[in-house]
């Protein structure tokens, strides 16, 4: 008789976990679909603000960027650069409750993998970005300080998150890029 019981309290905790993990999931940005008004909280694309602004990140937190060389078709950041700058799977969700003026969609990449755009650019993260809320790829060079190669955090609207000027300092430093 309890084994009954037991079973029957397993099998009404599994139901109540299928109903909750069912019709209320985010859709899966796709290309050219919009990102408005998906269903608060819960894993994906969400809105953070940071220290110069409003920007995506992951379900983790970490920003999102877009590098300036690549085009709405195509990534230029392969082999050593992606090391540094994993590209955002595509498929990759919104949460819930985020509502986004661009449009998501994904490219094919040289490896063959699928990766997120938001708003033509393809999408990465930084790895230098170790906590929720850092955005310290805004702004970087990638080949020694060549302004049309730089990356840019990524703004609900898609343009550039303004880039905070440094405090003055007595040092010449150099670069901060990585040279690939």
């Amino acid at each position: 008789m309890r084994n009954r019981w037991l079973a029957a309290a397993g099998l009404a905790a599994a139901t109540v976990m299928l109903a909750a993990c069912g019709s209320s999931a985010a859709s899966s940005p796709s290309a050219g679909s919009s990102a408005k008004a998906v269903v608060a909280a819960g894993p994906g694309i969400k809105l953070v603000s940071t220290s110069q602004g409003k920007v995506l990140t992951n379900a983790k937190g970490r920003t999102l960027y877009w590098y300036a060389i690549d085009t709405a078709n195509k990534s230029n950041c392969n082999g050593k650069c992606a090391t540094f700058w994993p590209p955002v799977p595509a498929g990759t969700k919104v949460a819930s409750g985020v509502s986004l003026p661009g449009k998501f969609g994904s490219i094919t990449r040289s490896d063959g993998s699928k990766q997120l755009t938001y708003d033509g650019h393809p999408l990465y993260t930084f790895v230098e970005d170790t906590a929720a809320g850092m955005d310290k790829g805004n702004g970087i060079t990638t080949s020694g300080g060549n302004t049309a190669d730089l990356w840019w955090a990524v703004t609900p609207s898609g343009a550039k998150l303004a880039v905070a000027k440094p405090a003055a300092s007595s040092s010449s430093g150099g670069g901060g890029g990585y040279g690939y």
